[in-house]
């Protein structure tokens, strides 16, 4: 078979995957301390793979295929703190490729065991500053394709349609009392969410806003408040710590992060991050994983901006994935004391302001805010 039929093949299988899958679900989530603002959640978790990452996976699959980068028999190589690796693994064994995810060692056990269910094979690195190399080195002593999600993430996807993310959120939301929402609320891993859905809200003319929801351990923050300020981007920002919130942050900022998409940003402490993803967790019936945790404080903070403002409306933001893959950590009691977290204070404060609208405790934020 030639490369160009291969191609064509690969690419077909892809997209029969494609017409298999439905659309994820918008779910209603009340905040009883905000009448009158209405509140989404977009569920990733129901993708094959079980979190957000599979969008990104099919896509930078296909922007590979189609730029002449993979052949029959490559293999393909990632950087990822595990969702990304997992629908990577789950799209190479698809197309019959070998693949192997380049992790750090926290990486949750969960995770690596999905990679392998789906083929692949890990490849641990004490830190996650390191994955980058690592997967450069991997991908030619192999032969093979690194995909740099990282780099790759912003512009592998469609952000005017083609069904990505945002133009879901916008279809879905058609018929609800408040369409257009006045934000969406997402948090970076790559950052590629964040553009998608700011690039199409203001290629559609929509007036919604992107807030972006930051773990306490990640560059992003820091790069966009020294955008939004006009000082050098990276300067001599340190590298962050490894993010305790799996999915989300970055030791530094990387290539996909567009400041330009995004209205504000919100330095988000972990442990509230947690508290917020157990509240979620009484609320839906259902375990959810950190980095949505993350994304509702985000909600709550646009929420108190509305309600300041004396301003009606609908947010939306992204449940990433379930909670299944956090059994070592996030739910287990053990991990919250040796991360030495105050997780009491943590839920009255998350429970205060969800369901009286009481302030959130203070944090870092940069950016439009106003309601």
């Amino acid at each position: 078979m030639s490369q160009r039929d291969w191609v064509a093949q690969a690419i077909r299988k892809i997209e029969a995957d494609f017409n298999r899958s439905a659309d994820t679900h918008l779910i209603p989530l009340a905040l009883p301390g905000f009448p009158g603002i209405d509140v989404y959640l977009k569920d990733e978790s129901s993708h094959p793979t079980g979190s957000l990452k599979h969008r990104l996976a099919r896509s930078l699959f296909l922007y590979a295929l189609a730029n002449g980068w993979l052949h029959a028999g490559s293999t393909v190589v990632e950087a990822s703190s595990g969702s990304t690796a997992v629908s990577e693994a789950y799209f190479a064994r698809l197309l019959g490729l070998p693949f192997v995810a380049v992790m750090p060692a926290s990486t949750s056990p969960e995770k690596i065991a999905a990679i392998e269910f789906h083929g692949g094979r890990c490849h641990l690195v004490p830190s996650a500053c390191g994955i980058g190399e690592a997967s450069q080195q991997l991908a030619r002593e192999t032969g093979g394709h690194f995909m740099d999600q990282f780099t790759y993430a912003e512009r592998a996807t469609d952000w005017r349609a083609n069904n990505n993310i945002a133009e879901s959120i916008f279809k879905q939301m058609a018929q609800e009392a408040h369409p257009v929402p006045r934000w969406i609320v997402c948090s970076a891993g790559t950052g590629g969410t964040s553009a998608t859905i700011g690039r199409y809200a203001s290629y559609r003319g929509y007036d919604t806003r992107v807030l972006c929801a930051d773990p306490e351990h990640s560059a992003f923050f820091d790069h966009y408040a020294r955008c939004r300020d006009g000082r050098t981007p990276h300067g001599d920002i340190a590298a962050a710590p490894p993010s305790r919130i799996e999915g989300i942050g970055r030791p530094r900022a990387e290539a996909s992060f567009i400041p330009g998409c995004v209205d504000a940003m919100l330095k988000v402490p972990d442990a509230l991050s947690l508290a917020a993803m157990r509240w979620t967790n009484t609320r839906l019936g259902r375990r959810v994983g950190g980095s949505t945790g993350t994304n509702i404080i985000g909600v709550l903070h646009a929420a108190q901006a509305m309600r300041a403002a004396g301003v009606t409306g609908s947010i939306v933001t992204i449940l990433c994935d379930g909670g299944e893959r956090y059994a070592h950590s996030y739910y287990n009691p053990d991990w919250y004391t040796a991360q030495g977290f105050d997780m009491d204070a943590a839920d009255i404060a998350m429970r205060a302001c969800a369901e009286q609208a009481a302030a959130l405790p203070p944090m870092a934020s940069a950016g439009d805010v106003a309601g």
